[in-house]
């Protein structure tokens, strides 16, 4: 266990979560895994909403980070929307686990106010990061952009899915290679 407890939990309800949903947040089991008492994550996330909603913000925070060092105005937008997939491919190569926030849109229904602000924040900055993407890349209007923002979205979050519900990252792969084929990515 690391000198940072709080940092141990995220870490942990991270993995949790991107294998189980809002769902396997459960705090016994983190603590058992950390090696710490359930009161401990309790100190630091007083409730389940707590330590959901904390993770989920984190995720997309880490995202926009990383969409950002992919392409925050530069001069390869293409290059950009090309890698983009490759922000998926990682959580499958990671014990087969799926976009943390992709699980709990899942659950959306069942998911407290605060951990679904947070949910739907990891979509927003996707979307507004591939619209912006998309228009530098193609000078298309914003209209068209966000829709094919979306579609984009959903695509690689449905591939991921499909690989995920299979254990066979190849699947992934071969959809990617798919949309690169019909137009929807760059090739």
């Amino acid at each position: 266990m690391s000198s940072n407890v709080r940092e141990d939990i995220m870490a942990a309800a991270r993995r949790a979560a991107q294998a189980h949903g809002y769902t396997g947040l459960n705090f016994r089991e983190l603590a058992a895994e950390i090696g710490i008492k359930s009161a401990s994550i309790h100190y630091h996330f007083p409730t389940k909403t707590d330590l959901g909603a904390a993770v989920a913000k984190r995720y997309w925070e880490d995202s926009q980070a990383v969409l950002d060092s992919l392409w925050n105005g530069g001069a390869d937008p293409a290059g950009a929307l090309r890698a983009y997939p490759g922000t998926f491919r990682q959580s499958l190569e990671n014990g087969n686990r799926i976009c943390l926030c992709s699980f709990m849109s899942a659950e959306y229904d069942d998911l407290p106010d605060p951990v679904k602000t947070e949910v739907s924040a990891f979509a927003e900055i996707n979307l507004a990061w591939l619209a912006r993407v998309l228009a530098a890349a193609t000078g298309q209007d914003a209209a068209a952009c966000g829709r094919r923002a979306s579609a984009i979205f959903a695509a690689v979050a449905g591939a991921q899915l499909m690989a995920r519900s299979r254990a066979d990252i190849a699947l992934f792969d071969g959809a990617i290679e798919g949309y690169r084929e019909a137009g929807l990515l760059p090739a």
